[in-house]
């Protein structure tokens, strides 16, 4: 097998930037990943760009990655623009992965930018809408309602406003949290500890949109967003961009200097009409990530996984093997996900608190990874980090993603 190495990383800090547009944000990721790896950009043999709602937002379709690059000089090379929802950003580092594991190229760059704000936040929110299937989607509202009467406890009544404020995913996710909470008991206080152990740990990452640490308490004293879920809970709109240059080994060779994460695993894949208690996406994709990369869930030493809200981050902790199904209230009520605890997840705060730009984010779980393997990560380092994993999740078809990638990376250094 071909061994394949990410050598240069960068980010911004995801934010609010009414003044900052797609392309100038994307710049300063390629950039700070170009620096990253000690290159210029000139050797950069092929590029792949996400993006998701720039069309939508100022209509620049179809050439979205040249436009970008073109703008700062980078020309002539493969320019492949990739939308894949939230997942966007990590099946352009997988599109990279196969285009130097076929032996196409030598070295490439995997980048996504996005700005979701806008003063018309109701077109921010309603935006969302078109990650699912637009064509089905009363079918899909149908869906969520008939499966929210199936759950065997009464919800308070203040608790679930009138869906205004709020994108469509969040009325997904609390539908996947309520049957959660019916089948295995899990409560809004387990959920609030997955919040509170985030903003703690986002308090402590400079990048991160949100650095305020909360109590539990707090969490769930919270504006009330779809049962069981609160407003901290939630990711929040945001704007960002971030990147990851990879090669092949025979290009590290020329390299000095360099810090390689040797990437043991690539994995992109897409859901099935299941039901809930059928065998999720998740669970289906890491059991080729463990296979590729030759280790168990219990060797990886931490994990950012999709938390676009707190239910998200609990069900995935259970996907990925981290412990047994039903069990991921509990497991993340007794600390095993915190910083010091037993598998630490999202040390950079997550998608609830570093932010969740589409078109950026499964790139920004790749540079917390890649910080923590380095030893770079400061205050929130998890010591002796070896194994990372990445899981990003995008859209929603039925009662599951649309896509999802996996990555798994090694410190080679």
């Amino acid at each position: 097998m071909t061994n394949i190495y990410i050598i240069g990383l960068g980010m911004i800090r995801f934010n609010k930037y009414p003044d900052r547009d797609v392309r100038d944000m994307a710049h300063e990721a390629v950039n700070l990943a170009l620096e990253d790896a000690g290159m210029i950009k000139e050797e950069l043999e092929s590029a792949f760009f996400s993006n998701t709602f720039w069309g939508m937002f100022s209509n620049q379709h179809s050439i979205r990655g040249q436009v970008v690059l073109r703008s700062m000089g980078i020309g002539a090379i493969p320019v492949t623009n990739v939308e894949n929802a939230c997942a966007g950003a990590s099946t352009a580092l997988h599109m990279a992965y196969t285009g130097i594991r076929a032996g196409m190229y030598d070295v490439a760059i995997a980048f996504g930018s996005e700005k979701i704000t806008n003063p018309n936040k109701v077109l921010s929110l309603s935006a969302y809408a078109t990650c699912m299937d637009v064509g089905n989607f009363e079918a899909q509202l149908k869906l969520m309602e008939e499966v929210n009467k199936t759950f065997t406890f009464e919800i308070p009544g203040d608790q679930t406003p009138p869906g205004e404020g709020r994108s469509i995913f969040m009325d997904a996710y609390a539908m996947g949290a309520r049957w959660h909470m019916s089948k295995f008991g899990t409560t809004q206080w387990q959920l609030a500890a997955v919040c509170a152990k985030n903003h703690w740990h986002g308090s402590l990452n400079p990048l991160a949109q949100y650095q305020q640490d909360m109590t539990v308490e707090e969490v769930l004293a919270d504006k009330p967003i779809a049962y069981p879920l609160t407003r901290s809970m939630c990711a929040p709109l945001g704007d960002g961009a971030a990147a990851a240059i990879i090669c092949s080994e025979k290009y590290l060779k020329k390299l000095t200097g360099a810090r390689p994460l040797k990437i043991l695993a690539s994995v992109l894949g897409t859901g099935t009409d299941r039901n809930l208690d059928g065998e999720d996406i998740g669970e289906r994709l890491v059991k080729k990530a463990y296979s590729s990369a030759g280790i168990g869930p219990e060797d990886v030493d931490l994990a950012e996984l999709h938390d676009a809200t707190a239910y998200g981050e609990l069900h995935q902790t259970e996907a990925m093997g981290f412990c047994p199904p039903g069990e991921g209230g509990p497991y993340a009520e007794s600390g095993a996900t915190k910083l010091g605890g037993k598998q630490p997840v999202n040390t950079s705060g997550g998608l609830e608190c570093r932010g969740h730009p589409i078109g950026a984010s499964g790139l920004a779980q790749i540079y917390e990874i890649g910080l923590q393997l380095r030893g770079e990560a400061g205050k929130r380092q998890v010591d002796g980090a070896r194994i990372g994993l990445a899981e990003n999740g995008g859209g929603n078809i039925g009662v599951e993603e649309a896509a999802m990638c996996i990555h798994i990376l090694e410190r080679s250094i």
